[in-house]
């Protein structure tokens, strides 16, 4: 099977109808989302400077939020990863099961799913120094892995393993650091909280201090130091380029950010946290959905700008 140009039709059962157009955005203190469009937000990523929100229908503003584009995609979207090196190259994955890809932002769209099980792509992840690399979650089933960017899938492992039960990532992140086996890390928030493999795919592990060779050899992962809230679902994660060590998460009690891979990690926004991004090339530059309202921090989240969707 090879790859094809979606083609979207009055008729087709999956075209969006996007007949709004793109829509003026504002932004001010206090604002908050027009009705309907923070359910709609399952997801957001930073393609380069540009800042995408996904879910029923995929919305792109280049200029933070002052202006909204539509982007057509084939079906729901229910997870989104963009290459850091590359703005205008978008991967989507669909609520119905599959991937696609776009190189021109989400003006037209290819699919990329040969090989991969069918089902909800809950997550996707960019390796991190390979982009050609890309992972991603499909519900009740596992952890799948691309080398080709997306022209043929394997799958790497299982789900996770927490709370005596297999577990949905419902968020993934590639994390280039040298504590990894070849310094890469795949994150996986879960429903019942954080989890990481090394590259090996060896065993999924708590998040803890040292290696990830002296954590397979020791068996039993030491208490962790600052740990994400205990049995919270790990709704979103995001790690930060040009940072490594640097990660966001959003969970129900708030933004949470952690300096140092996961292991020390510090509130720093309340409220019910949906989604998390973080731009490219800043690791300071950071979108969230809260308490059902778009919000922008260029400074690691101290402070919050809503941004409205009208």
């Amino acid at each position: 099977m090879t790859n094809r140009t979606l083609n979207f039709e009055p008729d087709r059962r999956h075209f969006l109808a996007l007949g709004m157009g793109a829509a003026a955005v504002f932004v001010l203190p206090g604002a908050v989302l027009a009705a309907g469009r923070a359910a709609d937000i399952r997801t957001l990523a930073f393609d380069g400077d540009t800042l995408l929100i996904a879910g029923a229908t995929l919305r792109s503003s280049p200029d933070g939020g002052r202006s909204w584009h539509d982007r057509p995609t084939p079906s729901p979207v229910s997870s989104i990863a963009t290459h850091p090196a590359r703005p205008g190259r978008l991967l989507a994955g669909l609520a119905r099961g599959g991937v696609t890809a776009s190189d021109d932002g989400g003006t037209t769209w290819t699919a990329r799913s040969e090989g991969l099980a069918s089902g909800e792509v809950t997550a996707l992840a960019v390796a991190a120094g390979n982009p050609d690399m890309i992972y991603a979650a499909i519900r009740g089933d596992g952890l799948w892995k691309t080398e080709d960017a997306g022209a043929t899938w394997a799958l790497a492992m299982d789900r996770p393993w927490l709370d005596a039960a297999e577990r949905d990532p419902l968020t993934l992140a590639s994390v280039d650091l040298e504590t990894g086996m070849g310094g890469i890390w795949i994150y996986a928030g879960t429903e019942k909280g954080l989890t990481r493999v090394p590259d090996c795919f060896c065993r999924w592990q708590d998040v803890q201090p040292g290696n990830a060779m002296d954590a397979l050899v020791a068996g039993d992962a030491p208490p962790a130091e600052a740990p994400l809230p205990a049995n919270e679902p790990v709704l979103s994660l995001a790690s930060a380029p040009s940072t490594p060590s640097i990660l966001y998460a959003a969970l129900p009690s708030g933004v949470w950010t952690s300096q140092d891979g996961g292991v020390v990690w510090t509130q720093t926004a309340n409220g019910q946290g949906s989604a998390i991004a973080v731009h490219p090339s800043n690791e300071n530059h950071v979108a969230a959905v809260l308490d059902g309202t778009l919000k922008l921090s260029r400074d690691g989240g101290a402070t919050w700008t809503v941004l409205a969707v009208v």
